[in-house]
């Protein structure tokens, strides 16, 4: 059955990232794509009506174009502008949808300050895996990295991210973290035994999150990385900045959580190093 992509278009450079990727993706996978733009920041003076009527045309005119660059590949395509909230928008695009795409301006972790809240919201409120592309060139990268913590959304994340790596024929990089204890008042050391012990049993709980690829997923290639590191975030986006994509989890998506992100997928989104995907 073809599922329906969600890409969230701007004029900007980031935007042209996202469609190319996800129209690479439906390619490969049969889906169409729907290309949705907002136009917002009405407040209602004189004369406005003018200003968003001609907003509203160029931006037609805009997905009418990109559009057209989907189409040449082949893939099913079909354009929606929206006025309102752009955040709000594009969260009730994504109900329905398999996934939703958006760009991010971030040039990696090396290129300066963190982004700002509203990729981090749509991510957060949307009702589907969303993707942030930032604007980096991944052509020559290798590899589909994903965080693992043994929960159950971590394991949405790893049969998401297992799946990309087996149609892409990528390797699968696992990331296990662990962190010791406080370490008490008076102690300088922790023992050589127990930070011994903390590595295996987060060895052991990474091969069992992993233990039904190998039936799944026959030749999926599968490397486990397991370290020690009070900032998990830190260590998947240094791995990522060499990889394709990233997949992380994201704990809930109620009524009091619908705009929170959990710290570490919000720190890896902050400081995007690939193509990023967020699931629960």
């Amino acid at each position: 059955m073809r599922e329906r992509v969600v890409v969230g278009v701007t004029d900007a450079a980031a935007s042209r990232r996202a469609i190319d990727w996800a129209t690479d993706r439906a390619a490969g996978r049969g889906d169409a794509i729907e290309l949705v733009s907002i136009v917002g920041g009405a407040v209602g003076v004189v004369g406005e009506g003018r200003v968003i009527d001609e907003a509203l045309k160029l931006t037609q005119h805009l997905l009418d174009r990109e559009a057209e660059r989907v189409r040449e590949r082949g893939v099913p395509v079909e354009t929606r502008v929206g006025r309102g909230n752009p955040v709000e928008q594009l969260i009730e695009a994504s109900t329905g949808a398999a996934l939703l795409v958006i760009g991010s301006d971030y040039r990696g972790p090396e290129s300066g300050p963190a982004r700002g809240p509203h990729g981090i919201r749509i991510t957060a409120g949307a009702h589907c895996p969303v993707v942030v592309v930032p604007d980096l060139d991944m052509a020559a990268r290798e590899g589909v990295v994903v965080g693992v913590d043994g929960s159950a959304v971590s394991e949405a994340a790893v049969a998401f991210a297992a799946a990309e790596a087996e149609r892409s024929g990528e390797p699968l990089i696992a990331v296990s973290t662990w962190s010791p204890v406080a370490i008490p008042l008076g102690m300088r050391t922790y023992p050589d035994e127990y930070l011994r012990n903390m590595q295996i049993l987060t060895e052991e709980s990474l091969a069992i999150s992993l233990a039904g690829l190998a039936q799944l997923y026959p030749d999926l290639v599968v490397r486990s990385v397991v370290e020690s590191s009070y900032s998990p975030d830190a260590v998947i986006n240094r791995l990522a900045m060499t990889a394709r994509l990233a997949v992380i989890g994201s704990h809930g998506r109620g009524p009091i959580a619908r705009f929170i992100l959990g710290s570490t997928s919000q720190q890896v989104l902050n400081r995007l190093a690939t193509a990023t995907v967020v699931v629960r």
